[in-house]
């Protein structure tokens, strides 16, 4: 096939397709066994997107007199997708390592929580902020994010609580979605605490009337696009009333419902989530054994966090057991102040230890079933002809070492790929080169 690409990834000793039949998720066995190539090349075209998928030598027949602007021998090492983080909250101001020392010592997040500490202090913090100070600092941790090869990343905006503060967190987050190369599902989060000196009826009735309808105006002219709507549906927090009424609001503006529920207490999330057609649903470590069979009846995705489990030493959401009644299962770092976790690999590993998943259960979590939490797995999570060529290569002769060598990304990853470009290179490979 004549023609000019973008890139050539030649000869990978193992590529991971994750999918290989366009499916939209991977449940039960589809999770436990993914689509595997030896020997297989990648050609990603010039809009990014990937043009073809197969054996080496037949890739090689078929492009024969193709020119690229890069090709790269994977000899020797795999290639997968590029990985997908379902749930962080990377815009913010107001470091919070004094709290880790508080829980370390014995003190729960709703004690920090209720001491004026936890969100409201980071809330504190980012109203005080500049946009370009938040800007910069999500920058940077959107780029150690890519480092770890996430490509996707669902970033939410809930450290404002007030309209003006969440507007410009959106604006933050739309302002990277525009300027950088990494895939960004933004989504707006006022609904992450009830204010001080509000409510939660209070803060349920500005949200509804105030904020969304500013966000439906702001989505028409074109100038901040959100993806999705969150609440944090916790005891102490919004109610299920009160979390039903904003994200029913939220889907009737065009929003896909992705919220927090059953963390820390039993809230009978997981089944308002169902009913409300909800795209994924977060944490989930006190879900019921009725919510787990309503997001499997309804496709709902069950966003596991591991980190936060981990960090926060929580019982850990029941991974067997949504995975054995076909939850589809995806991951996510759940980056944000309290859990300060960049690595989807370092995510997966806790994945496998902690919630007894297996490697292939975790990289199907962390790619295809990460990418439809976020509504996206027509366009990535998979490595198939006509999705986005975002892929990152691993300098191992098995795919499973990215998972195996806990804390390992940054010896074991040599690039970075989005739509079809480096934007990330291991020093050892040499240069950057420049496009």
């Amino acid at each position: 096939m004549a023609g000019r690409h973008r890139l050539l990834l030649e000869n990978a000793q193992q590529l991971v397709l994750v999918c290989g039949r366009g499916e939209e998720f991977l449940r039960r066995d589809g999770a436990a066994s993914l689509a595997l190539l030896p020997g297989a090349s990648v050609v990603v075209g010039l809009d990014g997107c990937i043009k073809a998928v197969g054996q080496a030598d037949v890739i090689r027949n078929q492009f024969s007199g193709a020119t690229f602007e890069r090709i790269i021998d994977c000899s020797g090492k795999c290639v997968l997708p590029g990985l997908v983080d379902a749930h962080t909250h990377p815009v913010w101001a107001g470091d919070r390592v004094h709290e880790f020392a508080m829980k370390l010592a014995g003190a729960s997040y709703m004690e920090i929580h209720q001491a004026g500490g936890g969100i409201h202090f980071t809330v504190e913090h980012t109203r005080k902020a500049s946009e370009e100070e938040l800007f910069n600092t999500f920058k940077h941790r959107l780029e150690r994010m890519r480092r770890a090869g996430s490509t996707l990343v669902e970033c939410k905006s809930g450290y404002g609580l007030n309209l003006e503060t969440e507007l410009k967190m959106l604006k933050v987050i739309e302002c990277a979605k525009q300027s950088m190369d990494i895939g960004i599902s933004s989504t707006y989060c006022g609904a992450h605490s009830v204010p001080k000196g509000k409510t939660a009826t209070e803060a349920t009735d500005d949200i509804i009337n105030n904020h969304l309808p500013k966000l439906k105006e702001l989505k028409l002219s074109g100038e901040i696009h959100v993806n999705n709507i969150d609440v944090f549906c916790e005891k102490g927090v919004f109610d299920l009333d009160s979390t039903r009424r904003i994200l029913q609001a939220g889907k009737d503006i065009g929003l896909q419902i992705n919220f927090h529920g059953d963390e820390l207490h039993p809230m009978k999330s997981a089944e308002l989530g169902a009913e409300l057609g909800a795209r994924a649903i977060s944490h989930l470590e006190e879900v019921s054994d009725e919510g787990i069979k309503a997001m499997a009846r309804a496709k709902c995705a069950a966003v596991l966090l591991p980190t936060t489990a981990y960090m926060l030493r929580l019982k850990q959401p029941p991974a067997r057991k949504m995975l054995e009644e076909g939850v589809i299962v995806a991951l996510g770092s759940d980056f944000n102040p309290n859990a300060y976790c960049f690595s989807m690999p370092m995510v997966m590993h806790l994945a496998c230890v902690n919630m007894k998943m297996s490697m292939n259960e975790a990289l199907a979590a962390a790619t295809i079933n990460a990418a439809y939490a976020l509504g996206k797995s027509d366009t990535h999570g998979s490595i198939e002809t006509g999705k986005q060529g975002d892929l990152v290569i691993i300098n191992s002769s098995r795919w499973e070492h990215l998972i195996y060598q806990f804390g390992g990304h940054e010896a074991l990853i040599d690039y970075v790929i989005v739509k079809g470009k480096v934007v990330y290179q291991n020093e050892r490979c040499g240069t950057m080169s420049s496009y």
